[in-house]
């Protein structure tokens, strides 16, 4: 078993504030959505803005308020279908990140603890593995997600509509993922070096932070994406 650094208490408190912040944040959104009935028309995004709580947080429940219920079937019935392209860039573009970060997030999640339940290792690490399961789980998951909302809005079959979600998630959630390993190897091999054991919730809490960076190196690719046609506007 590889050593571990064991958090002072201060830093496990603030990461358990950071944690219970984001389970109450997509807590939040989650009964609008499901209790309030604010669904949403494109029916992923019921799983998109909670599952995004969970490393954002709060951030996410001003941006749902704010944006992402103006998408909901009920609003659309009193207001009309927004038009994504009057939208500001930034929030076409974090609507187009979140719906990738989403499956990475679920997918980082469950390789994370498959690592750490059976104890595997690359080269004697564990975070080597862990980036490997990460990305495998979470092209998986973000090409689930990509395609639940590419086949309706194009009207495709199953076999386009799966070669069009690879089209684009592939390079998104690659920049997704590299953002992502780059904060977890700061924080596991420079700050808290040898690491961090992921039954700590300090390790989750940096890992909340390693998702928004990942959140934001994805943006740039994001932005060329729907340039050229490959991912929708939502």
């Amino acid at each position: 078993m590889e050593p571990h650094y064991y958090p002072p208490g201060w830093i496990e408190a603030v990461g358990w504030f950071s944690l219970s912040a984001a389970f109450a944040s997509a807590l939040i959104i989650l009964i609008d959505i499901f209790v309030l009935g604010y669904r949403q028309k494109m029916w992923i995004m019921n799983l998109v803005y909670p599952i995004t709580a969970l490393y954002w947080g709060p951030v996410t429940v001003w941006f749902y308020f704010r944006h992402g219920r103006r998408t909901s079937q009920p609003s659309i019935e009193q207001h009309g279908m927004p038009d994504s392209d009057k939208l500001p860039q930034w929030n076409v573009l974090s609507k187009a990140v979140s719906h990738c970060g989403a499956g990475c997030t679920l997918g980082d999640i469950g390789a994370e603890w498959l690592v750490y339940s059976f104890a595997l290792t690359i080269a004697g690490k564990a975070l080597y593995a862990d980036f490997a399961l990460d990305f495998a789980f979470a092209w998986l998951l973000g090409i689930v997600f990509q395609y639940f909302t590419i086949v309706p809005m194009r009207d495709i079959g199953r076999i386009r509509g799966v070669w069009a979600a690879i089209k684009a998630d592939t390079l998104s959630i690659l920049a997704f993922q590299l953002g992502l390993f780059l904060g977890m190897w700061i924080y596991q091999n420079v700050i808290f070096s040898p690491g961090l054991p992921k039954t700590t919730a300090s390790y989750w809490m940096l890992m909340q932070l390693a998702m928004i960076l990942g959140f934001f190196t994805a943006m740039p690719v994001n932005a060329w994406l729907i340039r050229i046609g490959w991912k929708e506007k939502m």
